[in-house]
């Protein structure tokens, strides 16, 4: 997928997940969030037909290099981000305070642990829209 249909997939992904965010599962104003991250899922898998087999998060850890800046504090290097994970991570840290050579390394462990709870609080609206069918 081209890089700028990929930021703008996963910037409508990102307003739609933190939409739901706020929204219990199955309350019926969670409907247009569901749908809007459905079409995504639909189209990130016409354009990655190997979507479904995405690193797990601890492989994903392994992956991103973690580095000891002269700062004193630990930064990761973008450019060891896997996509579409790199840009998932600029989307959640737009706004964020970083360092010209690369982000915080504790921000990109919040983000995970954000991404799994969001994941997993997704798969709760899933169920109880299933389940309300």
């Amino acid at each position: 997928m081209p890089d700028d249909e990929l930021r703008e997939l996963e910037a409508k992904k990102r307003k739609a997940l933190w939409m739901l965010a706020s929204i219990s599962p199955g309350d019926p104003k969670a409907f247009d969030a569901l749908s809007i991250l459905d079409d995504l899922d639909l189209q990130e898998r016409k354009y990655s037909p190997n979507a479904g087999k995405t690193l797990e998060l601890s492989q994903l850890r392994d992956f991103v290099t973690v580095q000891h800046h002269r700062s004193g504090i630990d930064i990761i290097l973008e450019q060891t981000i896997p996509q579409p994970w790199r840009e998932r991570f600029n989307q959640a840290s737009i706004g964020s305070t970083r360092l010209l050579h690369g982000p915080y390394a504790p921000d990109w462990d919040k983000f995970l642990v954000e991404w799994e709870r969001e994941m997993q609080h997704l798969q709760n609206h899933r169920v109880a829209q299933a389940t309300n069918s």
